[in-house]
This record gives C-alpha cells, structure tokens and sequence, in this order.
C-alpha cells in the first residue's frame, strides 16, 4: 500500500498526517546511531553503515532511504549516503543541532504516553502518570540516564530560543535576575552575554544545579556575575533580585499548582520588580502553531498547558501581578512583564 503525498482532499490529508510518527522514529534511530556524524566525513557506503554500527544493512537501508524521501540525508549513488544541510542539524555538537531533543522525543518518556491518550483525555489528567505512578520531574530525578537525555534535549532548546529571548527584552534594565527553575544555566549565561551589566542567579532544586556546575555554562567571564542558589519553587524562592525570570515553567503545572508558584514569586518581588515569563503563547485563531503542539503534550505528560494572554492575565491577577507588556520572540513564543499589583 502506497501513502500519496497530501492533496487538498480530506482523506489523503488525514493518512498524510498518520506518517508523522513513522517519520519520527526513524529520525530517533538515526539521531541515536549517530548517522550524521558518522558521515561527517563524506558519503558512506549502507554496508560500511551497517557493518560499523553492527546493525542489519537492508533495515538502515530502508531507514534512510525513508529519511532522504523527506529530505533528511542525500543518497547520491544507488546505496551510498551522504549528509546534507538538514541532516548536519542531526550531528553532535554543531551550532542548531537538534539531535538531542531528537532522542528525547523518540524515547519512551516522551512517547509511551502518548499511547495513553485517551486517558488524558478522559481524565484531565497526564497519561505519564498512569504509566509510572509518578509525575515527569519525580521520574527524571530517579532516572540519572533519562535526565541527562531530557538536559540534552533542554540545551538544544536553549541553543534555539536563547538568542532571540535574549534580544528580545532589556534584561539589563533590572540590574539583577534571577531564573527559577532555570535547569541547566544556558539560557541565563546568553542573557547576561547580552547583558554585560546584569548580575544572574540560577534558581533551582540541588540535583539540577549539580548537572548545571558540570556543563559550566555560567563559568569563565561569567563566573563574577553569577550564582546559583537552590531552589524549591513550590515551597519557596529566594529573595534578593529586581527581577525574576521562568521559562516554560509555568505552562508545565495546572491551575492550583501554577498559581503557587506565582504566589511565592510575589513573596520576594519588591515593588519595583518584575516578573518575566517566557512561555509559548496559544493563538487566538485554529491555524498551525507550536503553542497547539506543545499544549497536547503537556496535557499527556504534565497535566500543564499552554495559555492564551488572557489566560496569562487571569492567573497573574489571582496572585497579585498585573500584566504589563509583551514582548514577542520567534516561534509562537513571548516574554511576559508582570508587575506587582
């Protein structure tokens, strides 16, 4: 059976659509063998592929060819390989690289509960839960090997959004930030890059800020104006910053649970403060968007969600912030000023 490219009648659309996973896995597999970096150096023949990676050549044989139809690696000679400008973002270490958020969306952290669907569905609830009996950051502190994958996967997030986050806001006005729950220090050391005045704090639970002192993103010239301080945003967050900065926080956790994170932020923001939440913004129109991606997956493996503005100034009300401005970044995404109320 042959699935033909979409056309603008409903059916082929809708079989177009079911391709997407099989697409998926086999961009996992390629990105967890490492195939673009083992043709880093030029083309490859599929049996030194396979006899390299000790795999069966007519299975990465049909992987690839899969991957060149959708435009990822170029088969320049009948069952020789080469890379091409889609397939270097699937190398190790390069500026854009995507391979890791790659392995991270094909593992069963991220996949297994999308199997469970209907019971977010049902329930309201996420499906991760179901599966494991625990939520994602309880199951990510347990498992060293899976958090390193998700630490991989959020740097390659970082690697993206970082610059334009960084340039879209003048950090640097507040004198002082601290980013709660801000993982592994990448995206506060592209801020106070751009921001030769700010001084940073990374803000997060001791196990996190231990992954954060390993990947050194806060070390060199920048180790004068950072710090790190540890960091339980449900129970308590730290004083001593004009302005505090979450991203992609927030649209992790439902109502009750968002809302007392906000709660203990405006504890510790003074009066001339602020609080900034970078956070994918959902559209007021059903047009394609990430934001619509990104809101289904929490609901499946968070129980979060993705909020429209409004939504963002209701919540922000309810603990005692008025939304100020926003300020747009590429990509559906937005940097949201709250000031005290």
């Amino acid at each position: 059976m042959s699935i033909q490219p979409a056309s603008t009648t409903g059916p082929a659309q809708l079989l177009q659509m079911t391709t997407a996973l099989v697409v998926q896995q086999a961009l996992y597999a390629a990105a967890k063998l490492d195939l673009a970096d083992l043709l880093k150096g030029g083309p490859r023949e599929i049996s030194d592929l396979a006899g390299q990676l000790s795999v069966n050549e007519p299975a990465l044989l049909r992987i690839l060819r899969l991957l060149a139809g959708q435009g990822v690696f170029t088969e320049i000679a009948p069952k020789t390989f080469a890379n091409n400008d889609v397939s270097q973002f699937l190398r190790t270490g390069v500026p854009g690289s995507v391979r890791a958020l790659v392995v991270f969306r094909g593992s069963d952290f991220f996949l297994a509960p999308f199997g469970e669907i209907l019971y977010s569905i049902e329930t309201g609830l996420p499906a991760r839960e179901k599966l494991y009996g625990r939520n994602a950051f309880e199951h990510l502190k347990d498992d060293p090997g899976m958090a390193r994958i998700f630490d991989d996967a959020m740097t390659n997030m970082s690697e993206l959004l970082a610059p334009s986050i960084a340039r879209a806001y003048d950090f640097g006005t507040w004198g002082s930030l601290m980013d709660v729950g801000g993982g592994n220090g990448m995206l506060l050391a592209g801020i106070l890059k751009a921001h030769p005045t700010l001084r940073g704090v990374l803000a997060d639970l001791p196990h996190v800020l231990e992954r954060a002192r390993e990947r050194g993103f806060l070390e060199g010239e920048l180790k004068a104006r950072a710090a790190m301080q540890p960091c339980d945003f449900f129970r308590e967050i730290p004083a001593g910053c004009r302005a505090y900065l979450m991203k992609s926080v927030i649209h992790d956790w439902d109502e009750e649970r968002a809302l007392r994170i906000l709660a203990n932020c405006r504890r510790v923001i003074p009066e001339n403060g602020a609080l900034l939440l970078a956070e994918w913004i959902l559209p007021g129109d059903n047009l394609p968007s990430i934001a619509r991606f990104v809101d289904v997956a929490m609901l499946v493996l968070t129980g979060g969600k993705e909020r429209s503005i409004d939504e963002h100034r209701e919540l922000l009300a309810r603990a005692g912030f008025r939304l100020n401005q926003v300020f747009p970044v590429p990509g559906d995404f937005s940097i949201i000023e709250a000031l005290p109320a």
